[in-house]
Order: structure tokens, then C-alpha cells, then sequence
């Protein structure tokens, strides 16, 4: 007889309750469906986020390959939804507040009602100043390595009033983490928040520190820190704040720095998020890090970013697959995502949503369970930024003629944070069309929200294909749906 040590069994019992982005979980579910509300955004239309037809199911056993079909199988269940939202910069926030009372009352609906809104559960802010903040700026002063003179009296000014504010419209919960582009000047080895440097050995201490005040400063203001990440991009050298970790500097801080000194402050439970930077390098930092067991203990999961492609060979998400095949039990959240250069023409270009719809399709796919666009809120250069690194959001306000212009991207987003709620299970979803993308989810309260993009040129007729039971619809040219069934 095989016998096993207490751990082993430990470890066996525990998986079973570990989140598994690729095996799927077989799971009692609601099959008698009844009907189909589509919800649709299409170029050349003016459908936004607009209901457009309900229909209802007919038998049908066996589909044929002369047809088209999107299947759907609510019994075999992946990851749990933790959220969809945005980033509360200081850009964002000074840009709002730069707003009418009324406009301002428009933008927080817009993003954070449930019912008006496209219902944001999540956001992420910075820690210190950002290229998106107007200025340089530290909690603290020059070489107090003790932390003695922390004050976060600069984003009392106008980015915790937006948090505040954005927390009540969400309905009294915002899960809302945190990300640092670069310690203090003087803790780095060039001297400057900018342009890159490294973090000096003698700070380390100092440095993890700084996130302990960070946190407790903020839950003091009555604003919750679910979690952090350790360094927005921590391979780019930027003109803006940046700072280099390497792989194995980073699994060294979090596990000798970190980790030890959240545990020791009483806060093991805020979400500690690694890497925060692309596609690309993922697997070799992630595999760096989490084959360290004891950096590994501290990581609640893999944050990524979506610029890979500005090597012109598009999104990696053969690279994102594998981290989530080796490492299931650490939950995939994409922490930032944009058109990362402001254009005027992306304001009215479809392929700017389509992208959206393209990355969030593949990445809950691949197991992320939560995805973060960049800036909420930008004006109308794409800022302001203290470095001219100006971008797109989904809604920019034109602080010259007082309107605010909602892009596509912003309907696309909403095509899943509207539907796709935490706590909602992914579900086995595959189209038999190379022409539509398609991804699923149940909702806890057993609706079941599908969501189909079609990039090409063509209308394509599909049947939503359920456990013998089908609905045939249109998938326009250049749109995207979502599929409330009940």
C-alpha cells in the first residue's frame, strides 16, 4: 500500500479548492434556458450597448458544418470573476474636477451604475506620482529612510474625493489595489524617479515599508486597499517614473523584504500582485519567482499588461497561456491596458474597441479573472501628463468646448463589466467560425452572459448552441454582442 505523508494529503485536498484557469470543473447547472436578449455595438449603426431583439430556443440535437454555431456548456465551469474596471490616476481625477457638477454626475454613472452605467467593480490607483499626474511628487521627505514625514496630503486634492466618490456610485464597494512607478529619488541608485535606476540594497527595508504606510494611510481616508503590485513595468527603462526589478530582484524583495514586512503589519490578507508588465517576459519572471517557495507563499497572483505588441507581432497570449498551465493555483489579473498613444482619429476608429474586445475575449479564455483598463477619464490631448506621454481612454472630456466624448472602447468594456459580474463563473465557450470570437460566463444568479465579436467585413448568421436547445442570430460586420440568457 502506497502510503503518504500529512502534507501530501494536505496538498490534495487543498487543490481541489484552488482555482484552476484550464481544467474544467464539472458543475450542477441551469439548462433549461428560455430565452435570448442580445445586446449589440456595431459600426455603421447606432446600436451602443443597445438591446435589439429577444428570441427564444428551438431543438436542435445536431448542428451541420454548412452552419455556423457558437457552443456553450453551463456544466463545465473555470475561473471566478473577481472584476472589470479602470485606473483613478491623478490625470483622471484632476480632469474631473475640471467638470460641471453635472458632468461629473454623467462621468460616475457612466462607468459605476449597476443599471445606467456599465457597472466598473474595480479599480487601480498610484502610488506617488505617475507620468499621469501633472507633477513629481513624494509622500516623503528627501532621505527620511524612516518614513517619519509620510503624508498623502497631495491626492487629497482631488484623486481620493474621485475614489471616494466612485466607491459610493459602485454601491459602497470598489475592489481597489495599488501600484508604485518608482521609490523616492535618493532610494535609487541614478538618483531620479525618472528614466529607470534601481532601488539601492540599503533601502529595501525602507522601501517595503512605504507600502505598510501607504495602505493604512488610505484605509484611513475610509478607502480599502484590496491589494498592490510590487512595480508598474519593472523592465522599462521610461522617461517617466519607472524603476528595474529584475526576476530575481523581485522574488528576493517579496520574499526577504515584502511579504515578511505586510505579514509583521497585520495585513497578509492585501493581494500581493507580481510583475505588472507585459506578455512577453511573463513566463521567465513568473517561473523565477513562484518556483521560490518562499517568495512564492506571499504572491496572491500575475499582473500583465497588453504593450507587448509595440514590437509590431501583436498580443502574446501564447505566452499568458502557459503561465496559466503552469501555474493555476495564481490568478491572472490584467493590470493595465490602452491605445498607448493619443491619436484624434482613435476617437471615432473602430479598431480601437475591437482591440478591447480582442484582448478580454482571449484573456478570460486563458483564465484571467480580472481586467483593468488604464486611465477612466483624459482630456482631449490625451492627458495631462507631465511627460507628454499622452494616451486614449474610453472617455475624454474636451475642457475646450465643455463635451465629453465617449469612444467605442468605452461600449466594448461594457459589453462584459455590464454583464459579467464578480462572482460569475467561466464557462466552456468555442465558436465553429473563425470570423467570431467568443467567451462565456454564469452569473450568480444562474443568468448566463455570452459574449460574441466579429471583426470581419461580413454579417455572419450563428446558432447559440446550448445542450440541444438553439437560437439562430446575426452577428453584424465589425460589432459586438452580448447574449442574456434565461
Amino acid at each position: 500500500m502506497k502510503t503518504y505523508h500529512f502534507t501530501t494529503c494536505l496538498t490534495i485536498m487543498l487543490s481541489g479548492f484552488l482555482t484552476n484557469n484550464l481544467v474544467a470543473q464539472k458543475s450542477p447547472s441551469k439548462t433549461d434556458y428560455k430565452s435570448v436578449t442580445v445586446y449589440v455595438t456595431a459600426k455603421n449603426t447606432n446600436n451602443k450597448l443597445t438591446k435589439t431583439e429577444t428570441l427564444s430556443f428551438i431543438d436542435k440535437p445536431q448542428p451541420i458544418e454548412k452552419e455556423f454555431s457558437v457552443f456553450v456548456d453551463p456544466s463545465k465551469t473555470y475561473q471566478t470573476m473577481l472584476g472589470i474596471g479602470g485606473a483613478i490616476t491623478d490625470a483622471s481625477a484632476e480632469v474631473f474636477y475640471k467638470l460641471s457638477k453635472e458632468q461629473q454626475a454623467e462621468i460616475l454613472t457612466a462607468y459605476y451604475d449597476k443599471e445606467k452605467g456599465i457597472g466598473y467593480t474595480l479599480a487601480r490607483t498610484n502610488m506617488q506620482s505617475c507620468d499621469f499626474s501633472s507633477d513629481i511628487y513624494s509622500y516623503i521627505a528627501e532621505g527620511d529612510k524612516d518614513l517619519k514625514t509620510f503624508d498623502i496630503s497631495h491626492d487629497r486634492k482631488y484623486r481620493i474625493p474621485l475614489i471616494k466618490e466612485a466607491i459610493a456610485k459602485a454601491g459602497g464597494k470598489l475592489t481597489l489595489y495599488a501600484s508604485p512607478w518608482s521609490p523616492p529619488a535618493w532610494m535609487k541608485t541614478n538618483n531620479n524617479v525618472l528614466q529607470g535606476g534601481v532601488l539601492k540594497p540599503e533601502y529595501n527595508q525602507s522601501w517595503a515599508n512605504f507600502f505598510v504606510k501607504f495602505i493604512k494611510e488610505y484605509e484611513k481616508e475610509g478607502i480599502p486597499i484590496w491589494g498592490y503590485t510590487v512595480q508598474n513595468e519593472p523592465m522599462a527603462v521610461q522617461k517617466w517614473e519607472s524603476c528595474i526589478f529584475t526576476a530575481q530582484e523581485e522574488r528576493d524583495f517579496i520574499k526577504n523584504f515584502l511579504g515578511p514586512t505586510m505579514q509583521k503589519a497585520g495585513l497578509s490578507k492585501k493581494k500581493l500582485i507580481m510583475w505588472d508588465h507585459n506578455r512577453d517576459l511573463m513566463y521567465q519572471r513568473v517561473s523565477t519567482v513562484l518556483e521560490d517557495k518562499d517568495a512564492a507563499k506571499y504572491v496572491w497572483g500575475i499582473g500583465y499588461h497588453w504593450y507587448e505588441d509595440w514590437h509590431k507581432n501583436g498580443m502574446n497570449f501564447e505566452a499568458e497561456r502557459r503561465v496559466a498551465e503552469a501555474f493555476p493555483d495564481k490568478p491572472l489579473i490584467l493590470t493595465e491596458g490602452c491605445a498607448a498613444d493619443f491619436d484624434q482619429k482613435l476617437l471615432t476608429d473602430w479598431t480601437y474597441g475591437e482591440k478591447y474586445g480582442m484582448s478580454m475575449i482571449n484573456d478570460f479564455n486563458i483564465g484571467t479573472v480580472a481586467w483593468t483598463d488604464w486611465n477612466i477619464l483624459l482630456d482631449e490631448k490625451g492627458g495631462p501628463n507631465h511627460v507628454q506621454n499622452f494616451c486614449m481612454s474610453p472617455i475624454h472630456a474636451d475642457l475646450t468646448t465643455g463635451k465629453l466624448i465617449y469612444t467605442n472602447g468605452y461600449y466594448y468594456l461594457g459589453h462584459f463589466s455590464k454583464f459579467i459580474h464578480p462572482g460569475a463563473k467561466r464557462v466552456a465557450c468555442n465558436s465553429s467560425s473563425n470570423k467570431l470570437l467568443s467567451t462565456a460566463f454564469v452569473n450568480q444568479d444562474n443568468n448566463l452572459e455570452v459574449v460574441v465579436m466579429n471583426q470581419s467585413d461580413d454579417n455572419v448568421d450563428y446558432f447559440l448552441w446550448i445542450k440541444g436547445k438553439a437560437s439562430k442570430i446575426t452577428s453584424l460586420a465589425h460589432s459586438i454582442a452580448t447574449l442574456e440568457v434565461k
